[in-house]
């Protein structure tokens, strides 16, 4: 059966959603959101209400912590849509929109064509990495060989 890359993404947000130093990030979610749609190898993402996953509270209901679950084709179709789109502009300016992070905030791991991961799995995922560290269960790109484009961002 084919495998596709599944991944989450998840910050908190500086100032609540509705606050004007907001506004740019929130004014360009859709126009981020299409283009992964669009983008070749994207598969699925997950939408609340909202259309984008904004209104979305998996940790214990803060407002403020955002998140990002999609799944891909391949591990090249993310890092193509992440470091090579207008992507990379706008993940350049997280740290107007979000708080940094000590521990480990993206994840990604392997999913069967066609499943479409809950948030609940997805964060699962995240911790099961944060705990254990880089695993076939959960990685970030440094476990990934052929990604190299993360390393010019220094993520993990």
């Amino acid at each position: 059966m084919t495998s596709h890359l599944a991944q989450l993404n998840v910050g908190r947000l500086r100032y609540d959603v509705g606050d004007p130093r907001m506004a740019e990030f929130v004014d360009n979610l859709a126009l981020v959101n299409g283009l992964a749609e669009r983008s070749p190898g994207f598969v699925w993402r997950y939408q609340d209400d909202s259309g984008s996953a904004i209104d979305t509270r998996p940790f214990d209901g803060d407002p403020r912590m955002a998140i990002n679950l999609s799944v891909w084709d391949s591990v090249e179709s993310l890092e193509r849509f992440v470091w090579q789109t207008w992507h990379k502009r706008f993940y350049g300016q997280r740290h107007e929109w979000f708080e940094r992070m000590d521990e480990r905030y993206f994840v990604m791991w392997w999913v069967s064509a066609g499943h479409r991961p809950t948030v609940q799995e997805a964060i699962e995922r995240l911790h099961h990495l944060q705990q254990h560290g880089p695993s076939d269960h959960a990685f970030g790109w440094e476990s990934v060989p052929s990604a190299k484009l993360w390393k010019a961002a220094r993520c993990a």
